[in-house]
């Protein structure tokens, strides 16, 4: 069941500014800049910064429908949680960020699994919505390669159904969903496993609640900046590959002397 959605405090600040003090306007000029940095702010930082009383931050609180900062900090760090980009944030310390992301993440993984999952399916079904759909593309390109019967979902005006209904037992789907999927993918994914055929789920924490009857490769996204970073998805998607490539042997070999030849018959790719 679709819900509407609770308005962010930058909307809230937008609907109300005409009618904010001077000195609450004061206020909200600050929060807006600052958005990003607002889920760890007190009222009493947020007015020093700003310039005004706390009293007039605990007013402007309130006229915005919050009880007080605590409940200020809960909705930023619930939006982003969520995965909407709040303004603010810093590059400083970035490449710490994506590199922690990425540690975690390989030091933890097991791709034996899902790399035997792939390479031993009658068929690969690639799907990935909005957001997830670069990194569904990046792993299908791949994956193409080393082996053949690889497709990829939703392509632009094609429905879904048809490609569920032709899976079975012996196929295998990669449901790539990372936060803010779309209300369909929990119908997607029950759809896969009525089919009976194997699911991968590649996703964020979140994608936890989908996880029943599914293999789960799971990625931060997180790095500090408004919007999710998906370097750590790109960069196990190709090991995923690397693992199918290598669990298909000499077929595998095979196919990508195969595809090389034909790139070079019809002139795709630049030569060396």
């Amino acid at each position: 069941m679709s819900t509407i959605p609770v308005p962010g405090i930058g909307e809230r600040i937008d609907a109300s500014y005409a009618d904010l003090t001077p000195q609450e306007r004061r206020a909200a000029d600050f929060i807006l800049a600052n958005l990003g940095d607002l889920a760890v702010f007190s009222a009493t930082e947020l007015a020093t910064h700003s310039g005004v009383s706390k009293a007039t931050m605990s007013r402007l609180f309130r006229r915005l429908g919050f009880e007080n900062s605590g409940a200020v900090r809960e909705h930023v760090r619930a939006a982003r949680g969520a995965g909407a980009p709040i303004a603010g944030g810093s590059a400083s310390g970035h490449l710490e960020r994506e590199l922690a992301n990425l540690t975690a993440t390989i030091g933890s993984l097991d791709l034996s699994g899902p790399a035997r999952l792939l390479a031993d399916a009658g068929s690969v079904l690639v799907v990935g919505f909005r957001n997830s759909y670069p990194v569904a593309l990046h792993l299908r390109q791949q994956l193409a390669q080393a082996r053949r019967g690889v497709a990829l979902v939703p392509q632009p005006g094609q429905s879904l159904g048809e490609e569920l209904a032709s899976l079975g037992r012996n196929d295998a789907v990669v449901l790539v969903g990372f936060r803010r999927r779309p209300e369909s993918f929990a119908r997607v994914a029950a759809g896969v496993r009525e089919s009976g055929a194997s699911l991968l789920l590649i996703g964020d924490a979140g994608a936890r609640t989908h996880v029943a009857s599914a293999h789960l490769i799971e990625f931060p996204l997180d790095t500090g900046l408004p919007f999710d970073s998906y370097a750590t998805a790109m960069s196990v998607s190709s090991l995923l590959a690397a693992a199918v490539l290598a669990r298909t042997g000499r077929a595998g070999r095979e196919r990508i002397a195969r595809i090389g030849a034909q790139y070079a018959e019809l002139e795709e790719i630049e030569a060396p």
